[in-house]
């Protein structure tokens, strides 16, 4: 991180005190950026929730549905929460990893996080999974709902079915530009962002949720991953039965998901 500024975010703004925006340049190519930080009232566990597809850092605090779901539950059990914008559409890319760690570098020098929990939905969940697997030391939990697992099986699928939904070309139009490329073009990274692939090193506690009818990010996606850790000691699936893509955004497991993690921190 080249330089950045903290300032205090007005509480008209999103009708809450406290929260700072953290502008930045990447230390990588120099881009500027931002994230909202609203640090505990006390102790050093923060949960970083990452934005979906086509939002931005703010999605937790503009977004009703889940600011009203998620938000009470992670400032009621005293977290620092971060939500960083992150590059967008970046679906933690190599760029994104690079400043995601000094954007958590920067949080325990200014605020004094010792851990970060990180619990986000669809694009945010599945930039959840590749973030531990890379960097398992930076994480303490993991909450993922909705989330994709290997991303280039989930490219080829969005290309095979752009045609009837537009959103899914946009989003395979993403990961090609955060990737440097379609997969069949650049394999060695998508091959080192998956977190399928690098599942021995989600040694973290695990929550996962994923509807059986997902039409955005299919359930066959996370279904590998579970397999794939089959016999992990400190991990959840919950499946909701024809449930949607939002389904397991609203779906009342975020109280007892984050109880569960923080009992194992």
């Amino acid at each position: 991180m080249q330089e950045w500024t903290i300032g205090e975010v007005p509480e008209a703004t999103f009708a809450l005190a406290g929260i700072r925006r953290i502008d930045y340049r990447s230390g990588g190519d120099g881009r500027a950026d931002w994230a909202l930080a609203r640090p505990p009232a006390a102790g050093g566990t923060w949960l970083v929730c990452l934005h979906g597809h086509g939002s931005r850092g703010d999605q937790l605090y503009t977004r009703r549905d889940i600011r009203d779901r998620w938000l009470p539950e992670f400032l009621h059990r005293g977290l620092g929460v971060l939500t960083p914008n992150l590059r967008g559409n970046a679906w933690m890319g190599p760029a994104a990893v690079a400043d995601l760690d000094d954007l958590l570098g920067l949080v325990r020098a200014e605020f004094g996080a010792s851990a970060f929990l990180f619990a986000s939905g669809s694009m945010g969940g599945t930039g959840n999974l590749i973030y531990a697997a890379l960097r398992p030391q930076n994480v303490a939990g993991v909450m993922a709902r909705g989330a994709a697992c290997d991303l280039a099986g989930y490219h080829a699928w969005c290309r095979e079915r752009q045609a009837g939904q537009l959103v899914l070309g946009e989003i395979a139009d993403a990961i090609a530009a955060a990737y440097g490329g379609p997969p069949e073009t650049v394999p060695a990274a998508y091959a080192a962002h998956s977190a399928l692939a690098l599942a021995e090193r989600l040694t973290m506690p695990l929550f996962f949720a994923h509807g059986a009818a997902d039409a955005v990010i299919p359930v066959s996606q996370m279904r590998a991953l579970v397999g794939r850790l089959a016999h992990h000691p400190r991990l959840v699936y919950h499946e909701i039965p024809d449930g949607n893509h939002d389904s397991p955004l609203h779906a009342r497991t975020t109280p007892h998901a984050l109880d569960w993690l923080l009992v194992r921190l």
